[in-house]
């Protein structure tokens, strides 16, 4: 195997003179728009484009098979093995690439909102604004911490170079690489900005269950009483939308992570989808994408600079990212207690599931395990329209260990803590995707809000007769009909295939799991 010595190589590399390192917000800022990498919208926020790729690019994200992560990682088509010498060929031809740049960025900062728990690292972009990216979305250090700061993990992000598969091993020119023996992330080929992120996420995905920590891909809030709320869900469930309520301080957006002594973000911002974005809907969000934030893949007035929130011309994945002191009711620093209230996000395109249902022990282990939802456009490459999947704990593509050990892990925090657990649909009602109508915020939010205060632990409900499921006859603010979805189709014998053809989907998906206790399938999953 070709030396990969990290330090040596990497330490080459800082001490050149293209190099800034934790430059402000404002100089990253002119540095975007000076070297035309994006543009100032009427906000102040900048937005930047991200050519072909809009989206991840699960089939280029690779973790080398290493002696220190041979036996652990579950290995297969999300985590896939390639070798050292792979791995050492390109980040080699990576720092050489950078050295020659005419500037190179570095960000140093956190990962972990818990000083007990957080992981220093560092973030190396060949582009400003995505180093103006890192600088919002991981958590940005006091002068003080810089001076002792040793990063314990390395992204290097270089998006023009492109990998040549017949020559460097991979399958595509993109390729998103971590070594855990060497502490690196190696990110080529694609622009997205989101493989910085996630990539940070998947790390902390496994080393924090090492500490016993729960790693979790939701956000989370906290009520007047210190109540605290998680909402699990992949991305367009809505975790964003609902986590940030007026009435409830956000903890975070998207990643946290759940320790003996309550819950943590792990990140310092916000990464928020913005197709259709608008203040009267979302206006937290809206409001927060100001000076500092970026802007990825939204279409712009060339003359006025406003953003087309509603234009979907480069892609459905349109996104924001901001810092959470862009919004003004957080929790600082993001650490709260342990969790009250649990919901998992569907967003169902089969209009079968109930827009809120009471869930039992098993039946919480069973849809944590299922993470069913649909895959909505934009969000991966390739991906046009929704699609049925099965996403292990709503997070699969995050998860380098056995889905079971994360599993197994929540369902003891949920009887340690006593956490009430509800799965929300804010998919489609009155029929599947493109018949009938996706379910209305108001509704949605209305629902929650009843979850968490507490409204719903007692009130009359109806079960689900193929699914099994618990469903509240009444909730403040929603019509009655509304809650059971049989009564939302015209055609009842369309519903029952339509809800059945589900239920199978959902009893095939979890023949993987063999090694889940007989229970959890028995009283978990759907009933007919």
């Amino acid at each position: 195997m070709n030396s990969v010595s990290t330090p040596n190589k990497l330490s080459e590399l800082l001490k050149g003179n293209n190099i800034h390192v934790q430059l402000s917000v404002p100089q990253l800022v002119e540095k975007v728009l000076n070297r035309n990498e994006g543009s100032l919208t009427s906000t102040g926020a900048v937005r930047a484009t991200t050519g072909k790729y809009t989206g991840r690019s699960p089939k280029d994200k690779y973790i080398v098979e290493e002696a220190i992560s041979k036996d652990k990682v579950d290995w297969g088509s999300v985590n896939q093995p390639i070798s050292e010498d792979v791995f050492s060929n390109l980040y080699n031809k990576v720092l050489s690439y950078l050295k020659d740049r005419d500037e190179v960025f570095v960000f140093k900062g956190f990962a972990g909102a818990d000083k007990k728990h957080r992981m220093p690292i560092q973030v190396i972009n060949e582009y400003a604004w995505h180093n103006l990216f890192a600088h919002q979305l991981f958590i940005r250090p006091v002068e003080e911490e810089l001076l002792d700061h040793k990063p314990e993990f390395t992204v290097i992000s270089a998006p023009n170079f492109k990998a040549d598969p017949a020559v460097d091993g991979t399958a595509s020119e993109t390729f998103i690489i971590v070594s855990f023996e060497h502490r690196t992330v190696l990110i080529g080929g694609t622009e997205y900005a989101g493989e910085m992120k996630k990539s940070i996420f998947s790390i902390m995905n496994y080393l924090l269950p090492e500490n016993g920590i729960l790693p979790m891909h939701c956000s989370a809030n906290v009520g007047l009483e210190g109540d605290v709320a998680l909402f699990f869900g992949l991305s367009g469930t809505g975790k964003t939308t609902l986590s940030a309520d007026p009435n409830r301080r956000l903890i975070g957006d998207d990643e946290h992570g759940w320790s003996p002594n309550g819950v943590f973000n792990i990140e310092g911002g916000c990464y928020a989808k913005c197709i259709n974005l608008s203040r009267e809907k979302e206006p937290q969000i809206f409001d927060a994408i100001r000076f500092g934030a970026v802007l990825e893949n939204v279409v712009i007035n060339s003359e006025t600079r406003v953003a087309d929130y509603d234009d979907n011309t480069l892609t459905e994945n349109t996104r924001a990212a901001y810092p959470l002191q862009a919004i003004d009711n957080i929790v600082d620093p993001s650490i709260a207690g342990h969790p009250n209230t649990i919901v998992f996000l569907t967003a169902d395109a089969f209009g079968v599931l109930p827009p809120i249902a009471k869930l039992t022990k098993e039946q919480a282990m069973y849809h944590f395990l299922s993470g069913y939802t649909s895959k909505l456009a934009g969000t991966e490459r390739g991906i046009t329209s929704p699609q049925a999947t099965f996403s292990t704990c709503f997070g699969s593509p995050f998860l380098p260990l056995p889905a079971t050990e994360y599993a197994e892990m929540l369902g003891k925090k949920i009887d340690e803590h006593n956490a009430k657990v509800f799965l929300v649909n804010t998919g489609w009602t009155g029929g599947e995707y493109g018949v009938g109508n996706r379910m209305k915020l108001p509704y949605t939010r209305a629902m929650v809000q009843s979850a968490l205060e507490g409204e719903l632990n007692n009130v009359e409900t109806i079960k689900d007769e193929i699914f099994g499921l618990e469903i509240p006859l009444h909730v403040p603010g929603v019509p009655d009909e509304v809650l059971q979805p049989n009564r939302t189709w015209n055609d009842q014998e369309a519903y029952v295939a339509k809800a059945k053809e589900l239920a199978a989907k959902f009893r095939e998906n979890f023949k993987k799991f063999a090694n889940v206790s007989s229970e959890i399938v028995e009283k978990g999953g759907p009933t007919a």
